[in-house]
């Protein structure tokens, strides 16, 4: 059954990403696979739910790309080659972007902006780690991710239709990500850097990755809540 799923995806994909959107259906997917609508009906329910199987599945190969960048050791250097990454893999593939990251209808979320925001806090926490962080990992993840996003579609949109590869001329996504990282990132390791925030985080972060042996629960939790009061 799992075989068939991801056959049936398979072929999904290659519609959606061929013909757009508009061009995945029942119908289609089922003709393509070589199977009757009643057998992707029993798989997926729905038209909607085979949609947010698809998601899932180019969600996947986002994921796969990601997990293929390998550390340099430097977090700022890692999470400026992450925006890249995702910019790039949403003007390589539009109509997959589109579908795992497009809203398309108010107070829904899609699941891929959750997972690209836990993608985010985990290298946020790194970037804590080291006392380069301005704001909280979880308050600096929904502005990342809310820039990334939003170049992305700005320039999907603003391609000509079939004009391939899909440029950023105009260099947007760069000052996007320069711009947005130089309002959420210290531009000193923290203990050259004025305040407390930078300190305060990069402590709140030790304690979360190992929490102390000398103090109860109840006390490192208490503790982490006056570093977030330091670090608004």
């Amino acid at each position: 059954m799992d075989d068939k799923r991801q056959q049936i995806l398979e072929v999904a994909a290659r519609i959606l990403e061929s013909d757009g959107a508009q061009a995945v259906s029942t119908r289609s997917v089922a003709t393509a696979a070589g199977i009757r609508a009643a057998s992707l009906y029993q798989l997926f329910g729905d038209m909607d739910g085979l949609l947010a199987a698809l998601a899932r599945h180019v969600f996947d190969r986002y994921l796969a790309e990601k997990q293929a960048l390998t550390p340099t050791g430097d977090p700022i250097a890692d999470l400026r080659r992450g925006w890249d990454m995702h910019v790039d893999f949403g003007l390589r593939h539009p109509a997959f972007y589109v579908l795992m990251f497009g809203t398309d209808r108010p107070g829904r979320r899609p699941p891929a902006v959750e997972q690209g925001r836990e993608l985010l806090i985990h290298f946020l926490d790194r970037v804590a780690a080291a006392g380069r962080l301005r704001v909280p990992p979880a308050v600096a993840a929904e502005l990342a991710l809310a820039g990334s996003v939003g170049v992305t579609l700005t320039l999907i949109g603003a391609a000509d239709p079939g004009s391939l590869p899909i440029s950023d001329e105009l260099g947007l996504s760069a000052r996007m990500r320069d711009s947005l990282f130089g309002t959420i990132l210290t531009g000193a390791p923290a203990a050259a850097e004025p305040g407390l925030a930078p300190s305060a985080l990069a402590l709140d972060a030790a304690l979360a990755a190992q929490p102390p042996q000398a103090l109860r629960p109840a006390e490192t939790a208490l503790l982490r809540d006056w570093l977030h009061r330091l670090a608004p």
